[in-house]
């Protein structure tokens, strides 16, 4: 079991280990690169290459962890093909996710990729959502500034603007996007 705050790896660490679930680091001074759900793991690719983990997972809330040493889960690979299969997909699936997050950092303002987050989470919660679309919400404006590379101070603003516009509306824990297509646009301003 990790206790809130507990890290569950760092960097330094050699891929001996997969681990599943838990987090990216939530501190304000990171950028954070996933938030994984039930079922999700990390720490593969230092299983595939031997090398030290790239980023640190830090829960934060307690959640319960299975881990695989690089032997077995490599035995696992060269049995299993469904496994390679999903292994490869799911690299895949990361690769473009990352690709889109750093095109995002580089092409978009900070109000971009505020929106464009929101868009994004609104998708992976319903692929084909339309118009009105309701998220459970339970991060914090500086949950959010960590996931785009804004502050806090900063992501309070946009979101402000955002629900002035009619954009938004923002419910004690529930974010209501009232227009998917139109937060959508206003991303790619």
């Amino acid at each position: 079991m990790i206790i809130d705050g507990d890290v569950a790896l760092r960097p330094a660490e050699i891929g001996q280990r997969v681990e599943g679930p838990t987090v990216a680091d939530r501190r304000q001074d990171v950028l954070e690169l996933a938030t994984l759900r039930p079922g999700d793991f990390f720490g593969e690719l230092a299983l595939l290459d031997g090398a030290p983990h790239s980023a640190t997972a830090t829960a934060v809330e307690p959640v319960e962890t299975l881990s695989l040493a690089r032997v077995p889960f490599q035995q696992l690979l060269d049995q299993d093909r469904g496994l390679r299969m999903a292994l490869l997909s799911g690299l895949a699936a990361e690769l473009r996710r990352l690709t889109g997050h750093v095109e995002e950092l580089h092409f978009l303002d900070l109000a971009g990729r505020l929106a464009m987050r929101l868009v994004r989470l609104a998708r992976e919660r319903d692929p084909q959502a339309v118009g009105e679309v309701r998220l459970d919400w339970p991060f914090t404006q500086s949950d959010l500034a960590a996931m785009i590379g804004g502050t806090r101070q900063s992501v309070n603003k946009l979101l402000s603007q955002l629900v002035e516009d009619g954009l938004l509306v923002i419910e004690h824990d529930t974010l209501v996007i009232n227009d998917l297509a139109a937060l959508t646009d206003r991303a790619d301003r």
